[in-house]
């Protein structure tokens, strides 16, 4: 121990110094770069590459977005403009043909007096999610919907929607977000209606069709649960499919014209070849989307089975599917499929489409759904079983919670890859974005030699909606910290 004591020492310093700030190569941008880009000669060197190749880009390619023409009335005119402003030989971009044809690329050749309806529909989805992907966050879930609330209404207004249509968007809106924010259990009655009334506002057509299909899933859930009440789980759920079939396939149609003929509500019908652009894009990929998620999982689960017949039905199932590219199976829905049902039958292109995509991503799904599960460590499934829990209760409160936040990022890149693999559809006739495109320049003489402009309003829009898919992600992983539990 010291024999110096604060009595003998000429002076002692009796407050503290204040704290000081660290110093400017240890903390913020300097530290940053440091830490990241100039870390090392190696570091340097690819820092150093990377500004040179940024750079060579952006000056080769910022003159000809400098120079840009979004008002003009055809390629001539948007060259002769820019020779004008900025001398002869001048190069630039003529993005008026996106002013000029913006309908086409989004809506395709839906009527123009209708644009308000996808319009609307695509507004009313994030009322429909909300309840689901963005329940914890209030503030996101009220800045998501006011941005969707009023970007769809405005839209709906600017695109020339009837007044009784403006009256009936607005009140759904706020009626819907008062729902979700004061009774958040009965908004998820809407996200389950809502695939439903998207099909009816989008084809357009009797209200009470989609109504009698609905009415078919409620025949079957009732069935089944009869059914697990009185012990038969698995003949209870094979006899409500079956009541759900004959309903479809004979009492449902009649009853819908029933209704109709009683209580007329329609609205005008609006064919599938009709479907174009973004609209057409937007719809099967999100379908697929949410529609492979849960058939994925299902065939994940399959496939770990302890049932030999279960579980090698999935490993064919998932295995042919990921063996054949997507584009034989789209042909498969567009041509073959006509030759195996009867004759007069009318089965939707889309709705083709739309099932053939959310095979090919299901079977994706699983494989990435079973490595979340392969991750998990054996003491959760034996936890579960000395709880008591039955196999679907384990699954539902242990195994699949914890498997599925380990799975996300590769759920939401199959998720990404299934929306960008939407333009395949352009090779059975339907008018993706990028065939739009095409045909539109093609349409008429004033419009030749716009190439690449076209193609970069679709690349922005097709990178904003996934970049907005993986961030997302990111958040989804943040909130539920996938790396510390």
């Amino acid at each position: 121990m010291s024999e110096v004591h604060a009595e003998t020492v000429p002076f002692v310093r009796d407050t503290m110094l204040p704290s000081a700030a660290p110093p400017a190569r240890q903390s913020g941008v300097v530290l940053w770069l440091r830490e990241n880009l100039f870390s090392g000669p190696l570091n340097i060197l690819l820092t150093l590459a990377g500004l040179a190749a940024v750079w060579g880009i952006v000056s080769h390619l910022w003159p000809w977005f400098a120079h840009a023409v979004w008002n003009a009335s055809s390629i001539g005119e948007c060259r002769q403009i820019i020779a004008e402003r900025h001398g002869e030989g001048t190069t630039g971009a003529c993005f008026a043909i996106i002013r000029e044809r913006w309908n086409q690329f989004i809506f395709g050749f839906y009527p123009a007096e209708h644009y308000w309806r996808p319009t609307a529909v695509f507004g009313l989805m994030m009322f429909a999610v909300a309840p689901i992907l963005f329940s914890e966050s209030r503030r996101l879930r009220w800045t998501v919907l006011a941005v969707s609330a009023v970007t769809s209404f405005a839209a709906c207004v600017a695109l020339g929607a009837p007044d009784r249509v403006l009256l009936a968007v607005g009140a759904g809106f706020v009626a819907l977000a008062a729902l979700i924010e004061y009774a958040p259990r009965r908004a998820l009655a809407f996200s389950v209606l809502y695939p439903f009334l998207a099909v009816w506002m989008l084809w357009g057509g009797s209200i009470w069709s989609p109504i009698a299909v609905l009415a078919g899933f409620a025949l079957a859930l009732v069935v089944w649960r009869l059914g697990a009440r009185l012990g038969v789980g698995l003949l209870g759920l094979a006899l409500g499919v079956a009541a759900a079939v004959w309903w479809w396939a004979a009492l449902g149609p009649r009853v819908a014209a029933d209704l109709q003929g009683l209580m007329p509500l329609a609205l005008v019908p609006v064919e599938s070849r009709s479907f174009g652009g973004f609209l057409l894009a937007l719809t099967i990929g999100v379908s697929g989307i949410v529609m492979s998620l849960p058939l994925g999982i299902i065939l994940a689960l399959a496939r770990q089975s302890n049932l030999p017949v279960v579980r090698t039905l999935a490993v064919m199932f998932i295995e042919f599917i990921r063996g054949v590219p997507l584009i034989t199976l789209l042909f498969v829905a567009s041509i073959l499929l006509n030759y195996f049902l009867p004759p007069g039958t009318n089965f939707d292109i889309i709705l083709r489409v739309i099932i053939m995509v959310t095979l090919f991503a299901a079977a994706y799904m699983a494989e990435v759904i079973r490595g979340g599960l392969a991750a998990l460590p054996r003491g959760q499934y034996e936890g579960a079983d000395s709880l008591g829990l039955t196999y679907w209760q384990a699954q539902r409160l242990i195994i699949l919670p914890q498997a599925l936040k380990i799975s996300i990022p590769g759920i939401v890149g199959t998720f990404i890859g299934v929306f960008k693999d939407t333009t395949l559809v352009t090779f059975v006739g339907l008018f993706d974005p990028l065939k739009q495109m095409a045909d539109t320049i093609r349409a008429t003489f004033a419009w030749k030699g716009a190439y690449w402009e076209p193609y970069v309003f679709t690349g922005a829009i097709f990178f904003i909606l996934c970049f907005a898919m993986s961030r997302y992600a990111m958040y989804l992983e943040r909130r539920l910290k996938t790396d510390h539990r």
